[in-house]
């Protein structure tokens, strides 16, 4: 039998409604709804392939179709919430009543159609084929039993497991209102949970129920009273609205941190752009030391050349003095870049970010810290040549300077000589 069995007139085993809902498959720890309202949730015998199924249909929208085997095992997980598992659609479905006597109801007949698996699952094996197909009701197994009065028919034990999920609030009244509860619960519980960083228990929804007895007594009886419903109603509203409430305030505190932290990366990245701009600025200083140092070079063989010009020798001590004040303060300048730097490392561990963004900032910083330390090291390099140069330089005018004063002295004594020669 296919759904569309189903829907051409097949009679279901059971019939109910609830709302439906689907394990998240990325996080598997959380639901999405898969119904807009409580449906009609099925239970069908396959006469065809002698299965029984669980189907749900919401328009032309298959919302389960569920096989049901011996090892499958219904959980319920709060008072109006249950849950199972299909291995074979890779998926978990959770049902949500509007009364625990539904819910009480489908648990029940869930453990009947399960046993009745574990009576047809050996005959299907034994006979090797399939049984030629019934199209009704009547060719189940378990509908003699499921005609017989609730008194005589056992119920099952209800089956808890250890590790479950929590269920979404389901409300009794009025099924829009439902599904926007539902709606409304599942996004404050995954933005309260996401956000907030809450504890389980810290929820509001783990917080135990007061237990009525006069609702106990009414849910057994079948006939809830009217006030029950109201207060019931009214406690999953108190519920709702305090999620919501959390929700916003901790919506409201993040993105004044992720402002703040904005603002943060906004200042880290014009620092880091101002280093930037400081090293082109030096490397443009250096060239500009290169060139004063080439025209130095000129300089000196023009000296040289002039062998007498003591005014070019001053002017020219005076600008390897200028350059050396300018080198001492360039160096200066980078170990307070450096520090600076350092002190923004510094100040990008403390900003309240992820671990991963903290790393990942870091390093990168640490990656724009070395090749800032490597561009100075350079320019530390490149000023000690230029440094080195200059003093080459400058012994060199002082070589020269010693070599035309003793050629100034030669030329004085052979001055006197001639001059004494003459007198004579």
């Amino acid at each position: 039998m296919t759904i569309g069995a189903a829907k051409m007139g097949e009679q279901p085993i059971f019939s109910t409604k609830a709302h439906v809902f689907h394990i998240d498959p990325k996080t598997k720890k959380s639901w999405i709804p898969a119904s807009n309202t409580a449906i009609n949730v099925s239970f069908f015998f396959d006469s065809t392939r002698n299965l029984y199924r669980i189907i749900s249909v919401e328009g032309t929208k298959a919302v389960i179709n569920s096989t049901i085997t011996p090892n499958m095992t219904f959980t319920k997980t709060s008072q109006k919430f249950g849950q199972w598992s299909d291995v074979r659609a890779n998926t978990v479905y959770g049902l949500g009543f509007s009364t625990e006597g539904d819910l009480n109801k489908f648990i029940e007949k869930f453990q009947e159609v399960k046993e009745a698996t574990r009576v047809t699952a050996p005959k299907t094996q034994s006979n090797g084929t399939n049984v030629t197909p019934v199209p009704s009701a009547s060719a189940s197994p378990i509908n003699a039993r499921a005609l017989r009065p609730p008194d005589e028919v056992p119920p099952p034990p209800v089956v808890v497991e250890s590790h479950v999920i929590s269920a979404p609030p389901i409300p009794q009244h009025n099924e829009t209102i439902t599904s926007n509860l539902i709606k409304s619960a599942l996004i404050s519980h995954q933005r309260s949970q996401s956000l907030s960083g809450l504890q389980p228990t810290d929820s509001p929804k783990h917080h135990p129920k007061p237990v009525d007895k006069t609702n106990v007594g009414s849910l057994t009886s079948g006939a809830p009273p009217s006030g029950s419903m109201e207060a019931q109603l009214k406690y999953e509203n108190d519920r709702l609205k305090l999620a919501l409430a959390q929700s916003s305030a901790n919506a409201k505190k993040w993105e004044v941190e992720l402002q703040t932290l904005k603002n943060n990366n906004l200042r880290l990245t014009s620092a880091l752009q101002e280093s930037t701009s400081n090293v082109e600025e030096w490397k443009k200083q250096l060239q500009a030391y290169k060139d004063e140092n080439n025209k130095l070079k000129i300089r000196v063989l023009e000296l040289d050349a002039s062998r007498g010009n003591v005014e070019a020798a001053t002017e020219l001590r005076k600008e390897i003095d200028s350059i050396r004040l300018r080198s001492d303060s360039l160096e200066a300048e980078m170990q307070v870049r450096d520090q600076e730097i350092h002190r923004l490392s510094k100040h990008v561990q403390d900003v309240d970010l992820t671990q991963q963004e903290k790393n990942e900032l870091f390093k990168a910083l640490q990656d724009e810290n070395e090749v800032l330390k490597l561009s100075i090291g350079s320019l530390q390099e490149q000023l000690e040549t230029a440094l080195t140069t200059q003093e080459t330089s400058r012994r060199l005018l002082d070589a020269l300077h010693s070599q035309l004063g003793a050629k100034i002295q030669e030329l004085l004594e052979i001055h006197q000589e001639i001059g004494t020669a003459v007198n004579t």
